[in-house]
This record gives C-alpha cells, sequence and structure tokens, in this order.
C-alpha cells in the first residue's frame, strides 16, 4: 500500500544552502543510535519531517565538516515527496518550513533551490571555500571576547589583531584545511623553518603522518559551495556567494587581515 502511494506521488529535488555555529555539533552529519552526540543533520531532518513527504527526507550534504567547525554556507540536496494531487512546495515555502520547524537557534536554512532530479550536491559541487580565523595577540582564552570564543584560534603575540586566511579548492582532504593553517602558523611562531615545510610538502602525505600539527576545529569555517551549472542560482544567493569573512564580532575593534591561499606552496612562495 505504501509503495502504491509513493508512486502516485510527485517528486521534486531541492538545492538547500543552510549555515550553522559548530560549536554544539559532533559535525554535520546526522549521528544515528543512542549516542548522546548530535549532527545538524539531525536537526534538518527533524524539520524535514513536518514537511509531510511520502518517503523520509534525506539531506545528501556538499561538504562534510567535523564537530566544532562552522559554515556560513553549506549545501545538500534532498527529495521531497508530495501525495498525489498536491503540488511541490516551491522553494521559498521550503525555505520557510524548514526554518520554522528548526528546534536549534544555530542553524538556519538560507535559500532553496528546485534542481534536477540527478543533480547531486556533493558530486557536482566545482569549488569550495574554506575560511580560518587567528586571534594574535590574546595573552590567553579569558581575555578574548566572549563573542569571539569558539570561533578563531587565539595566539600569543604583540597585539590583537585577527586574520583570515582563505583556502579555495575543488575538494579537500580529510582535514587539509587545518594542517594547512597549522603549518603557517608554526612558520610564523618560528617552530618550523621552510625547508621542514618543503620536506613536508615533498612527502605528499595525504594522511597527515609527516605532520601531525592540526588548527583546532573552531576557528574553522566552510564558506562556500559552488556549482557550474548552477551559476544562474548561486547569482541569486549573495548569501553563500558574497559572503565576507566573519568580523571581528567582540568590544575590541583591531585591525582585521586577510590572506589567500588555493594551496600551501603558494603561501610559502
Amino acid at each position: 500500500m505504501g509503495s502504491g502511494r509513493a508512486a502516485d506521488s510527485v517528486r521534486a529535488r531541492y538545492l538547500v544552502y543552510f549555515q550553522y555555529l559548530g560549536t554544539d555539533f559532533n559535525g554535520v552529519a546526522a549521528v544515528r543510535g543512542t549516542q548522546r552526540a548530535v549532527g545538524v543533520l539531525n536537526y534538518l531532518e527533524e524539520a524535514a519531517e513536518r514537511l509531510n513527504s511520502v518517503l523520509p527526507v534525506k539531506f545528501i550534504i556538499s561538504s562534510r565538516t567535523d564537530a566544532g567547525v562552522h559554515a556560513l554556507c553549506n549545501a545538500a540536496h534532498l527529495d521531497v515527496q508530495r501525495r498525489s494531487g498536491q503540488p511541490p512546495f516551491s522553494p521559498e515555502i521550503l525555505t520557510h518550513a524548514l526554518n520554522s520547524h528548526l528546534k536549534h537557534p544555530a542553524i538556519r536554512v538560507l535559500q532553496s533551490f528546485r534542481v534536477p532530479s540527478n543533480f547531486h550536491a556533493r558530486y557536482a559541487a566545482t569549488s569550495r571555500t574554506y575560511l580560518y580565523r587567528l586571534a594574535t595577540g590574546c595573552p590567553g582564552l579569558a581575555q578574548l571576547s566572549v563573542f569571539e570564543r569558539n570561533r578563531c584560534w587565539a595566539l600569543r603575540a604583540e597585539r590583537l589583531q585577527f586574520w583570515t586566511l582563505e583556502f579555495e579548492s575543488q575538494s579537500f582532504l580529510y582535514r587539509q584545511v587545518r594542517r594547512m593553517t597549522a603549518i603557517l602558523v608554526a612558520v610564523g611562531l618560528g617552530a618550523l623553518t621552510p625547508t621542514q615545510v618543503k620536506v613536508i610538502l615533498e612527502s605528499r602525505d595525504p594522511l597527515g603522518r609527516h605532520q601531525t600539527r592540526v588548527a583546532p576545529a573552531h576557528g574553522l569555517f566552510l564558506k562556500s559551495v559552488l556549482y557550474r551549472d548552477l551559476e544562474d542560482l548561486a547569482a541569486q544567493n549573495p548569501a553563500c556567494t558574497q559572503q565576507e569573512s566573519p568580523a571581528p564580532l567582540g568590544a575590541f575593534r583591531p585591525e582585521t587581515s586577510s590572506a589567500k591561499a588555493g594551496g600551501l606552496e603558494s603561501c610559502l612562495q
């Protein structure tokens, strides 16, 4: 009987852009079973249950993020099957419905688009951009503004200054951005020499066996995910394509510096 209802229903696929502060989550992926940890998708899928789809709604994410990592804009596709005679939701209604039923204040759906039934949020992505935020000149975590805690990596230096490193590629290895950031910081602090970095690069070690330094998760933000065949959609979504790096949020008003890096090699030239 259930299969008959599914056959008669109308299925629509959507691309959904969403953002979150990752502090409270065990990453973006849903956590199954009896574990106390929870992922961002646990809340999104719970909200999607209220759409009354004939079949359960699953979010297929573009980019996985680890526990504590934030997203200014992540993306996922999902299918919603309404019962026979009911038209597909408009993207605007879908966005509003998901936000209305979300039960965590650190998650928000930014925008939705109707996409072809064969669209895949992960495999169709042509570019992903990450930001890593550093705060230098902070004697200790207690001296950092409460609004900045869990949103940047605080380092000791002469005066308080915020830096934003930006990394863009079609895809990244596991913890690649955090490892690259840790290398840059180590060179800046004098803990590594350019010669040692060259040895690490030439090792071609994707699992990081020769480079165990990893920057903390809470300084990392997924900034945007782009799709070549959907440039017209991206152009309509300034929340993802024109999102600036997060500005300092606390009472301090330091200068903000930025450095772009397509790879570690370009940073060291």
